[in-house]
């Protein structure tokens, strides 16, 4: 069940370090999409007749957010074997305090560049509360629920999953330029809000990704279980929440405020329409759609081998180090092919939606870039990972 190679920390799973892994990679395909895709503030998902191509760059994105939430839920339930219930709240507590600050102060710079504000919002300084916030703000609600046991934390992630989709019809739907809601809005609706010199867009509302954070850590027992025991439940589980997504898209009366219907443009277009579902809150139908696949591939993780696979792990084991270096990579290499473009780099101090009129790559090169963001922050997440292998220091279990 467990690994121990070299000094590496005995409690780590391979096949959940290389899902994760892949997730951050991914996510970082997205983000490079974001900002360097030429009219990239125009949402691919939006439209049936878009190029497949484009539309499934974005859609294979969609894996990573539930995966990164539900393994940071495991990853914590599996610590629950060595923590006191007390210990462990106060871990997860502080932790998640710890990334909520990260995304407001670290990513929001790397986000514009711009610390002081933007124009666009009255030189407020934006910060868009994004999967990081979701996570810190998930780890602090399970500080709490994990004195509940993992069986209980299970039923009310299981609950919230399912059953959030209920509050579509009657929970207020507020711009996300919109700073007069209530901030309880943001449990299940994107908004904004305003504190002082800082304008907060929350992008990712809390209370699914609490569900899926509960979720994994109720579920931690899974990963205790002998390989081939633990292999054979996540592959009937996926199976099961696979089929279940076909189902209750295709039926299409509960699971996602966003209806699909046949394309007159053709299938093509009819499989995208089936496939767009809704991110923000993440539907029941957008977490079967992503979580069922995902568990699928952990069940064969093991058994994949190579090269590849061994940089997954790698970067799985340091997403935080990595997810954080590679936004100010990212924004740091648009800036520089601005530039080249005949642009002023001042223009790019700023969120990829405010980026100059003409500015960008096609996607191939979108593609490209994604390459070589990977290869640059190799090195340096390796390192990172070297060093929380071999030293037991406290702080490094909070990057």
């Amino acid at each position: 069940m467990t690994e121990v190679a070299g000094n590496l920390r005995a409690y780590r799973l391979s096949g959940i370090d290389m899902l994760r892994g892949l997730a951050v990679v991914f996510m970082a395909l997205d983000h490079v999409r974001d900002f360097f895709l030429a009219g990239a503030a125009l949402d691919p998902m939006g439209d049936p007749n878009i190029q497949p191509a484009l539309f499934m760059t974005r859609w294979i994105t969609h894996f990573c957010a539930p995966v990164f939430v539900l393994l940071a839920g495991t990853s914590a339930g599996l610590m629950a074997a060595r923590k006191t219930p007390s210990a462990l709240g106060s871990f997860l507590l502080t932790r998640g305090l710890w990334l909520i600050m990260v995304e407001w102060f670290v990513i929001a710079t790397a986000f514009t560049f711009a610390p002081g504000g933007l124009t666009e919002y009255d030189q407020r300084t934006l910060v868009l509360m994004q999967v990081i916030w979701a996570i810190g703000a998930s780890m602090v609600v399970l500080a709490a629920a994990q004195f509940l046991g993992r069986a209980w934390c299970l039923v009310i992630g299981l609950t919230i999953v399912c059953g959030h989709n209920l509050l579509d019809s009657i929970w207020p739907v507020v711009g996300l330029s919109e700073t007069s809601a209530p901030l309880w809005v943001a449990l299940h609706s994107q908004m904004a809000a305003v504190a002082g010199p800082f304008m907060f867009i929350f992008i990712y509302p809390l209370l699914p990704w609490v569900g899926v954070m509960l979720l994994g850590y109720g579920s931690a027992g899974a990963f205790e279980l002998p390989a081939p025991s633990r292999d054979a439940l996540l592959l009937r589980v996926g199976l099961t929440i696979t089929a279940a997504f076909f189902l209750i898209r295709a039926i299409d009366i509960y699971g996602d405020p966003n209806p699909w219907q046949l394309q007159t443009a053709g299938m093509m277009a009819t499989i995208i329409d089936f496939l767009n579902t809704t991110k923000y809150p993440p539907s029941l139908a957008f977490l079967l759609m992503t979580l069922g696949p995902a568990m699928l591939l952990g069940a064969f993780a093991d058994r994949i081998t190579g090269k590849i696979k061994n940089a997954l792990v790698m970067f799985g084991r340091v997403p935080f180090a990595f997810y954080v270096a590679h936004f100010f990579l990212i924004h740091a290499l648009s800036v520089v092919l601005g530039a080249t473009q005949g642009f002023d780099a001042r223009q790019f101090l700023t969120i990829f939606s405010f980026y100059p009129s003409g500015y960008g790559l096609s996607l191939p090169g979108v593609y490209v870039v994604w390459v070589v963001v990977i290869m640059l922050l190799y090195p340096f997440c390796s390192w990172v990972a070297a060093v929380k292998a071999r030293r037991r220091d406290w702080w490094l279990s909070y990057l």
